[in-house]
């Protein structure tokens, strides 16, 4: 049986516009009270919110430095101006900490230097993984859609890679280069006015029947739902998995990260560990269908998720 301590909790960017001294006082209590090993900053969603960040940047990273985290600073995960891939090169050729790929463009550029690649690249085989590892990649995060089947059979085949998994978080499903959020608020993308900013959570998409539905969030389309793995952590684990990402929604993430390390260290049962969850992020219902190659947006019980892991 594979020791669950002897994992890692990354805490990954925020994708949601949130105002400037908000998005500093949230790095600087998970650098001072939250048990995760490593932070992905810096903004992926859209270029026009970096401006917003970027006065606090300096202090987040020697906060979270002193405070033992590393640091891994994240790109765009679409790049549509030649503005935005020469700050991806420029960072790539100046910055001394790790990067995060999120698209295609920023693998070109990191290609033969250590970086990590982030969810929304779609890894979803052993060849692809081993590709991006023998071009520099150092931990490979799977997407969300991902089934365990699939996980399984990409951590046997390649043991040797770090494979980080996204156990906790609204799972981003789409970016275009149109903005739905500005358009939904009757502005346009150039002319935006930062709406997104409005809805820190995401803004809620619901159906003509007034079911919940999706959520958008500047050019990003995230669920509704919040994906939680907290039950199958132990089934992660011992398929190889090392490291889980906790991706930032606007809740106690402090309180998410020291479940998800109390459930993992063994200190708290993951069925408690599940309902103590559904009370601190209590806004979306809690989803884990993918992992069992089901809808995204359902949950599958415990009991029920042992049998539908390993099968017989």
């Amino acid at each position: 049986m594979t020791d669950m301590k002897k994992t890692s909790l990354t805490l990954g960017p925020v994708y949601y516009l949130w105002n400037a001294e908000k998005w500093r006082d949230f790095h600087f209590r998970i650098a001072d009270e939250a048990p995760v090993d490593r932070v992905v900053i810096g903004e992926t969603v859209c270029s026009k919110r970096q401006h917003f960040i970027e006065p606090h940047l300096a202090e987040v990273v020697e906060r979270l430095e002193s405070a033992g985290k590393t640091v891994i600073l994240s790109t765009l995960a679409l790049v549509t101006l030649n503005r935005e891939s020469k700050q991806i090169r420029e960072m790539a050729e100046v910055s001394e900490h790790l990067m995060e790929a999120n698209d295609l463009s920023a693998l070109a550029i990191l290609k033969d230097k250590p970086h990590t690649i982030g969810p929304l690249v779609n890894v979803y085989n052993a060849p692809t993984a081993r590709l991006l590892a023998s071009r520099g990649a150092t931990r490979i995060c799977l997407p969300p859609e991902l089934p365990f089947s699939s996980v399984k059979e990409i951590t046997a085949e390649l043991p040797d890679i770090d494979f980080e998994v996204f156990a906790f978080g609204r799972m981003p499903l789409a970016i275009s280069a149109r903005c739905a959020h500005a358009r939904s608020k009757g502005k346009i993308k150039d002319n935006c006015q930062f709406v997104c900013g409005e809805d820190p959570d995401g803004l809620p998409v619901r159906t003509l029947d007034r079911q919940s539905f999706l959520a958008l969030n500047g050019v990003q389309t995230v669920s509704h739902a919040c994906q939680s793995l907290l039950g199958e952590l132990d089934h992660l684990v011992e398929a190889g998995v090392r490291s889980f990402r906790l991706s930032p929604q606007d809740c106690d993430m402090v309180a998410v990260a020291k479940l998800h390390r109390a459930v993992l260290d063994g200190a708290v049962d993951a069925d408690a560990g599940v309902a103590k969850l559904r009370q601190l992020y209590a806004v979306a219902p809690l989803a884990n269908g993918f992992h069992h190659a089901k809808e995204g947006a359902v949950w599958v019980a415990r009991t029920r998720s042992l049998q539908a892991a390993w099968p017989a």
